[in-house]
């Protein structure tokens, strides 16, 4: 493959997590929240496109539900109508595929090389990102296949998925060997220990008719429904109807864990996909040994270690060590760190009545 196509990048904004509850709500998700910086995370993943790909070649893919959220994250970052909406929140391969279809409708053409990355993910080193993406993009273009960006695991990590590196195609270039599933703790440690493995961090680069091509091979029944999407993209309810038959499979198994022609490129940078609160102490630095989020001004006396937000209130700790303070106009919690995986139980337990439903 030597034809070179333009870059287009894919920011799938659709998700509607609440691990960061209560500021994360299903009216609200985690994207579209300022975490790190001024800026939603979403809006950061745009930004870091700057230079790299231009603005009217970025497509941010979500929901109807979020369409103000997202429309107010993206301004100045998208095209006013380069908006992909799927009818109802399913997994990456109907966005991907539903993705692929309303670009080529809009003029992509095979040649051209879709970058698809998550919206809600840290990375605080463009200049890294956009080598890793230079790096996966001329992959595409010259080899086939599809490339996706690994990340260099530093612990025995159980909740991701991993990929195993075959043989080096490249100084920064890997053969797929295989993925693999979310592992056990013993596991993890193995893969580690090889240095043969990858965190799979979900970003992918693939020429248009690559993509087309693995899911007639390997999805064939989403595969059929391609051009019924092609010709309903703009039209809601009969987009609705041929989105619905779509079988709600992840890409990992509609294609990449199948595919003979996959390729990993060492991620440049470093990456946190923010899974849970403790996950701020690797992206922010403390402040009185303290990680403050958002705001200054709190008091902290024989406080360490903490991790606090609550915009536009004071909070002082006195004595208390190693906890969770998150505080906004609706709810409060307070938690150990190491239990920060539990607030899936407070979710849980406020999905049983209405006016805890009303809270999420």
């Amino acid at each position: 493959m030597s034809a070179t196509g333009r870059l287009f990048a894919i920011v799938m904004a659709g998700g509607k997590g609440t691990r960061f509850w209560p500021e994360s709500t299903s009216a609200k998700p985690k994207q579209y929240l300022s975490l790190v910086s001024p800026h939603s995370l979403l809006e950061e993943t745009l930004t870091r496109f700057d230079g790299l790909v231009p603005v009217n070649r970025r497509y941010v893919v979500t929901v109807r539900e979020q369409e103000a959220l997202a429309k107010k994250s993206s301004e100045g970052n998208i095209e006013p109508h380069h908006f992909i909406f799927e009818p109802s929140g399913r997994n990456t391969a109907p966005c991907i595929l539903l993705s692929m279809a309303q670009l080529e409708m809009e003029g992509a053409t095979d040649e051209d090389i879709l970058a698809i990355v998550p919206s809600d993910h840290v990375i605080l080193n463009k200049d890294g990102f956009q080598h890793s993406v230079k790096v996966a993009t001329e992959t595409a273009s010259q080899k086939g296949g599809i490339v996706t960006i690994g990340i260099k695991p530093h612990f025995p990590h159980t909740g991701y998925g991993y990929i195993h590196q075959e043989k080096q195609e490249g100084p920064e270039l890997f053969k797929v060997a295989s993925f693999k599933e979310k592992p056990n703790f013993e596991t993890a440690k193995e893969y580690v220990s090889t240095g043969e493995y990858f965190w799979n961090a979900g970003m992918f680069v693939a020429r248009l008719d690559v993509l087309k091509k693995e899911f007639q091979t390997h999805s064939p029944k989403m595969w059929s429904s391609y051009e019924d999407l092609k010709k309903n993209c703009h039209k809601a309810e009969s987009l609705r109807n041929v989105y619905e038959q779509i079988p709600s499979d992840s890409i990992d198994y509609a294609i990449m864990e199948k595919s003979e022609f996959v390729y990993v490129v060492p991620a440049a940078f470093d990456w946190n996909d923010l899974g849970s609160w403790d996950a701020l102490e690797s992206v922010i630095a403390p402040t009185d040994s303290n990680i403050v989020v958002k705001d200054n001004g709190h008091s902290f006396i024989d406080a360490k270690n903490n991790i606090v937000y609550a915009p536009g209130k004071h909070v002082a700790l006195v004595g208390v060590n190693d906890l969770i303070v998150v505080s906004n106009d609706k709810a409060v919690i307070v938690l150990p760190k190491e239990q920060a995986q539990r607030i899936k139980e407070v979710v849980e337990l406020l999905k049983k009545t209405p006016e805890g439903q009303k809270l999420l």
